[in-house]
Parts: structure tokens; sequence; C-alpha cells
């Protein structure tokens, strides 16, 4: 179920994926095969490199690359990630990596690597699985810092953004820092590259509010959407999901309920009923 925002204050949307459960994951998929950003450091002229594999990261939801699996609750990245909460689309098929010819960096320095540019729903994580579980927004994510020390490893971040159909792009740059006086190197940054993806819908249709009157509210969704049931509970987590029953009508092309507004928070989803 994907929460989305409202102006209306006594209610929230919520989307509901098809009841029943494959698999309960104990990881976050890749999505693919690797995609590798390889980083150089040459001694020579003390520059640092960067080459960027042409192939493009698809991010995809959890409802279409794993249908009917969903994430442990008690993973952190179970709310961004999982169908019932918001549903982001994913990928951790960039890697960073140092070139197995590459020559170490001068004692006193480290590798930095910054985000200059993304938009900003296209979010990063460093992941972590098993034991010691992480997903840590990091390059600007929830207001942190754009810039992060690298320490030479094949580093997976996780990629995500609300699912739909389009493209994104996000601009970085490599950088050698000396650790005693923090200033960047001269010459000693790759530049500006940057990592591109395409998105994918989740299947799910767009449930949207808004206001119908002076107690009334709008719901509505695309007409296409036959095979969903519209259901609404009065608080979340909901025990208990009661079908919608007023009679939706066809309104500039999308199905529509007006529903009185009432005191307190109401939650409404769509559920697949087949």
């Amino acid at each position: 179920m994907r929460q989305i925002r409202s102006f209306v204050p006594i209610a929230a949307i919520i989307l509901s994926p098809p009841a029943g459960v494959a698999a309960i994951l104990t990881n976050v998929p890749m999505q693919g095969a690797m995609v590798m950003p390889m980083l150089a450091y040459h001694a020579g002229d003390g520059s640092l490199t960067v080459q960027v594999n042409p192939a493009i990261p698809q991010l995809t939801p959890l409802l279409v690359s794993n249908p009917g699996d969903a994430f442990d609750p008690a993973d952190p990245w179970y709310d961004w990630l999982d169908p019932s909460r918001h549903g982001l689309a994913f990928s951790r098929r960039y890697g960073f990596a140092m070139d197995t010819l590459s020559d170490p960096v001068p004692t006193g320095t480290a590798i930095w690597l910054r985000k200059i540019s993304a938009p900003p729903d296209l979010g990063a994580f460093r992941y972590r699985s098993g034991s010691s579980r992480l997903w840590e927004p990091i390059f600007g994510t929830s207001g942190v810092t754009n810039a992060l020390l690298w320490d030479q490893n094949m580093f997976h971040p996780a990629f995500t953004a609300p699912p739909g159909t389009g493209t994104y792009s996000a601009t970085f740059e490599a950088f050698l820092l000396d650790s005693g006086t923090g200033l960047p190197v001269p010459g000693a940054s790759t530049g500006p590259f940057t990592l591109n993806w395409t998105v994918v819908p989740d299947g799910r249709p767009s449930l949207s509010i808004a206001l119908g009157g002076a107690h009334d509210v709008l719901l509505q969704w695309p007409a296409s959407a036959t095979h969903y049931l519209l259901e609404g509970a009065g608080s979340w987590p909901a025990s208990e999901w009661l079908a919608v029953t007023n009679v939706p009508v066809l309104l500039d092309g999308r199905m529509s309920v007006v529903v009185k507004a009432e005191a307190g928070a109401r939650f409404f989803r769509m559920r697949l009923n087949l």
C-alpha cells in the first residue's frame, strides 16, 4: 500500500496490492547485473579518472520484479520499498569500484564521492544485509550531506524513485581530499560524470483526493482500473477495511466517488479484486 499525501487533513489515501504473499525477502534484490563505475588513481600525473559502464539500470518496484513477495517489517528498508508502504522502485546495480590497475592513492589522502545534481525524488541509500542490516540515506537524501568518504571497497548503494514511466539522471564527482588540510587535492578529480536510470510503473492505479464541497471529499482513480475495489477504514494500521458502497461515476475520464468528510482521519485503499 502506498500512502499518497493529500491537502485534506482528515483523510489519507492508501493503495493496496493483491492479498497474499509468496515469500518474505531477507535482502534487497539488486534488480539485475552489476554496472560498475570504475575509478583509478594515476600517480604519474596525480589524476583521478572514472569509466562509466554505458548500460542503464532500471528502477523497478518489488511488485514487478518479485510479484507477491514482501519485505520483513523489521527490516530498515521496509517502509521505503515494501508495496504495503511507499513501494518505491529501486536498483542496486550501480556499484563504485577501484580499477585493478589503479595506483595506490597517496598516504594522507582519501577519495570522496559527491552528488552534484539529481531530481529531488531520486533517493540514495547505503545498504547492508545480514546481521548488521543498514538502510542509511546518503547523497543528499532526507537532508543528509551530498558527499561521503569512500573506503575504496566495492560499494553498491541503492537508488530509489516513485514508480512511473520515464528516466532519471544524477551527476556525480569523485575527488581526492587531503586528510590533513581537509581540502581537495588540486587536479585530482574525475570531474562530473552521469549515472542514468529508467523507471517503470508498478501496475497499480493512482488514487487522488480533493475537496468536493464544504463537507465532501472527492476520490478519483483511472477508469481503466476495472478490477479494483475502493475500501475505507477509520484508523491506520487498519484492522478492518470496508467497501465504499457509493456508486462511482465517470468524470473527466476518471471514476469518481464523493464521500462525506468526517471528524478525524479516514483512510482509503484500492484492492485488486479478481
